[in-house]
């Protein structure tokens, strides 16, 4: 499997988000600062993920994404949209309910650029600690199975 990477863009308020790889939560707290940056953003219009050379993305990931959808529909009406080709990785968003939030395809007419690393400078334990909580906890909030599924690991992370 290879290494994960995130890769973003932005072109007049609309933001790619291009994951490739096997994407973990060593790039939560960058993922976090980007969220922040994007809404704001007084030109953010709308966001588009591409998921087409993701391998896997774990738990963490997914609630971030989760949070982007979030805040995008509270804060401007928007439902973001995903590029899933991989039957694995569709397979991940429909049992996580990401269908409710998003709008998930698997292919499009044009290609998606996204030329901007994420790294993560300076992130130290707390910061990843915290970034993993609100993940999991965003998640939970989605529905039942999520709420069952992550209720151990929000619990542990909260009395650690």
């Amino acid at each position: 499997m290879k290494p994960g990477q995130i890769l973003v863009a932005d072109h007049q308020g609309v933001y790619v988000i291009k994951m490739l790889g096997d994407v973990r939560l060593t790039f939560c707290v960058s993922f976090d600062q980007f969220i922040d940056s994007m809404f704001n953003d007084s030109q953010f219009a709308s966001v588009l993920f591409d998921l087409s050379e993701a391998e896997a993305i774990d738990s963490t990931t997914l609630g971030l994404m989760a949070k982007i959808s979030i805040l995008g529909q509270e804060r401007h009406g928007i439902t973001p949209m995903v590029l899933a080709t991989n039957p694995g990785i569709q397979r991940i968003l429909r049992t996580m309910g990401f269908a409710d939030i998003f709008t998930i395809v698997d292919k499009l007419d044009a290609p998606l650029l996204a030329e901007r690393a994420l790294v993560c400078d300076n992130c130290d334990e707390q910061q990843v600690k915290a970034r993993v909580l609100e993940a999991h906890q965003i998640l939970m909030g989605m529905n039942a199975q999520n709420a069952e599924a992550f209720r151990n690991l929000v619990d542990m992370l909260q009395n650690s």
